[in-house]
């Protein structure tokens, strides 16, 4: 095992992540993460996989890819040295193409201008076709509903008596809801702020709030792993969520809470049905832990 794979397998084991975990987060598979680990890059598709692996690897479990690169730069591949001996593998393979080949790639851009006007010219007569027998349908459709209008019989006026009590019931409950709204508008006064960033941590501070009800969710077409911690760093979850999926927490009695979010893209976070903006571009890290400090309101 390299001093590389070392450090990253012990920042993973101190966040508690098991490696079927962090194949969930990075959506790398296991045999890769492990030989990361190893130090065993020739597992991998290429240099070029290696690096962007081991950053993924390294934004999970909250260690800095770029001071890692600087540090263990004897022990990382170097993506350039591949991209150049492929190049010469090209450039080797072109000049030893026969002639017939050669003159195979100079019909080659005609044959493709050739193809793609004949897409052209299909894709034009496929649009006037299919707008005529649109405008035909739109016109039929039209008759029809003059002739409906026609036939239909009279229009007979609303009655009045059951508009009068529709607009009694609709004020009767306008009434009965004013509660829930004014309830509604109080709560609404809280205040989420970003207090400070430090690498991928985040902490929040959740203001003029009577309650703490925080849930997370996962993207409708998404996935990705929470952990989710109160403030005596008790875990209250630890999982994977995928299309949709939730789960809702009441923290009113707690003055903290920590999440991490393994695919912060597909994860969505709410603070008493607000939803909370990432500080951080969900682009910039692919994991990011959040923490949010309750001060309640009396």
């Amino acid at each position: 095992m390299t001093e590389l794979g070392s450090r990253l397998r012990a920042a993973r084991e101190e966040k508690g992540i098991s490696l079927e975990q962090l194949q969930s987060m990075t959506k790398i598979q296991k045999k890769y993460l492990i030989g990361i680990e190893e130090g065993n890059y020739d597992l991998m598709p290429g240099k070029f996989y290696a690096r962007a692996f081991i950053k993924q690897y390294a934004e999970a479990v909250g260690l800095s890819p770029e001071e890692l690169f600087e540090e263990y730069r004897s022990e990382i591949p170097a993506a350039y040295e591949e991209d150049l001996t492929e190049q010469l593998s090209r450039v080797q393979s072109r000049r030893a193409m026969p002639a017939g080949t050669n003159k195979l790639f100079e019909f080659l851009p005609k044959i493709i201008a050739t193809v793609v006007v004949i897409a052209a010219l299909f894709f034009i007569w496929n649009f006037i076709t299919k707008s005529i027998n649109t405008a035909d349908q739109h016109e039929g459709n039209k008759e029809e509903q003059a002739v409906d209008i026609k036939e239909s019989d009279e229009i007979k006026p609303p009655d009045e008596s059951k508009s009068k009590n529709d607009s009694e019931k609709s004020g009767e409950k306008d009434k009965d809801d004013r509660p829930n709204n004014e309830a509604a508008d109080s709560s609404g006064t809280q205040s989420i702020t970003a207090e400070g960033v430090s690498g991928i941590v985040t902490t929040y501070k959740l203001s003029k709030a009577k309650k703490f009800e925080l849930k997370v969710s996962a993207a409708a077409t998404g996935e990705t792993w929470i952990s989710v911690s109160d403030g005596s760093n008790q875990t209250l979850f630890q999982g994977t969520l995928k299309n949709g999926e939730s789960q809702s927490f009441d923290l009113t009695d707690q003055n903290e809470a920590y999440i991490i979010a393994g695919r912060t893209v597909d994860t969505d976070i709410y603070v008493n049905g607000e939803k909370l903006e990432y500080e951080i571009s969900p682009d910039q890290y692919v994991r990011q832990d959040i923490r949010i400090q309750f001060e309640k309101e009396e």
